[in-house]
């Protein structure tokens, strides 16, 4: 089982998070970014842009931060979240 965890944050509060899930057979990298379109899916915002220091802290921590330079169109909140909870 392979959970990603999605959150939106303003001014240090949470208002917003969902919990994904994925049983497929698909690589670790598939499995977050399907993760990621259905989190932005039912939180109805636009796929967020993976940029260098994104990727890097990912691959550090296993979460990611996307602030308003990785949208496209305005967000109103600080940022969103993602953390893999839980891997195979």
């Amino acid at each position: 089982m392979f959970r990603l965890w999605g959150k939106i944050w303003k001014d240090n509060r949470m208002l917003q998070d969902t919990v994904v899930c994925d049983d497929s057979d698909d690589t670790r990298t598939h499995k977050i970014f399907h993760g990621l379109e259905e989190i932005c899916y039912q939180m109805d915002l636009g796929n967020p842009i993976w940029l260098d220091a994104t990727v890097r802290d990912f691959k550090k921590h296993d979460k990611a931060r996307f602030y308003q330079d990785n949208f496209i169109e305005h967000i109103e909140f600080d940022y969103l979240e993602i953390q893999v909870i839980e891997e195979d």
